[in-house]
């Protein structure tokens, strides 16, 4: 039987993964993959990815802020203030950006930020290379502007490049969907995503499931 916690009907504070005495469903991983959870703990034996794993927790902490006179919690840093702390945490000092060229402008925005806050930064756009869409088998019906000349998005190259300038953390800015799969599977430095590509949303996905139930309810049918 396939995991699958987000099925879970049962509140955070009474889940399994959350509460020892807590609740769960019929093959619930936290309970019924015991071999696995050893195997996964077995990975943070290495100094490098317990460092990683205890500095990202220690980030979740500092994140949040206790509501005066309630027990809430109130979030407190935005993700690119997350991005910075985190790489100071870990004493990184030259981060990669891997960027679409649809988001120069907010690249040259977070590529300030960084470079205001001691880091040095690697750029690199999506269209790096100036490779035909040819050279993938794409056919001039399935371009962007059939009958033009198009780059392909190379994010094997982007990652290489930043791979051979040895970048220390990579911050992924708007990548398409595949493109992205693509860059982590060849970035040899940990990665992580200040922003996704949603071009109809303003890059801003999640607009799409908060609102399910009415704009976008035809996701469901």
């Amino acid at each position: 039987m396939s995991s699958n916690c987000a099925r879970c009907p049962f509140k955070p504070s009474e889940k399994l993964c959350r509460d020892k005495q807590g609740k769960a469903l019929p093959f619930c991983p936290t309970r019924d993959t015991e071999e696995v959870l050893k195997n996964s703990l077995t990975e943070y034996d290495d100094p490098k990815i317990r460092e990683f794993a205890k500095q990202s927790a220690i980030q979740e902490h500092e994140n949040y802020a206790k509501v005066k006179n309630s027990d809430s919690l109130k979030p407190t840093k935005t993700r690119m203030e997350e991005i910075v702390d985190f790489a100071k945490k870990m004493n990184y000092k030259k981060l990669g950006l891997a960027f679409c060229i649809g988001l120069v402008k907010e690249a040259k925005i977070v590529e300030k930020i960084l470079v205001n806050n001691g880091f040095e930064v690697s750029s690199v756009i999506c269209k790096v290379g100036r490779i035909p869409k040819e050279h993938v088998g794409v056919e001039d019906n399935q371009k962007v502007h059939p009958g033009k000349f198009e780059s392909m998005c190379n994010p094997i190259m982007q990652a290489k490049i930043l791979n051979d300038e040895n970048t220390d953390f990579n911050i992924v800015l708007g990548l398409c969907v595949g493109h992205d799969s693509m860059f982590f599977k060849f970035s040899e430095a940990m990665c992580t995503v200040l922003a996704v590509k949603d071009r109809l949303l303003g890059h801003n996905p999640l607009a799409a499931i908060y609102t399910n139930d009415f704009y976008y309810k035809y996701l469901n049918s």
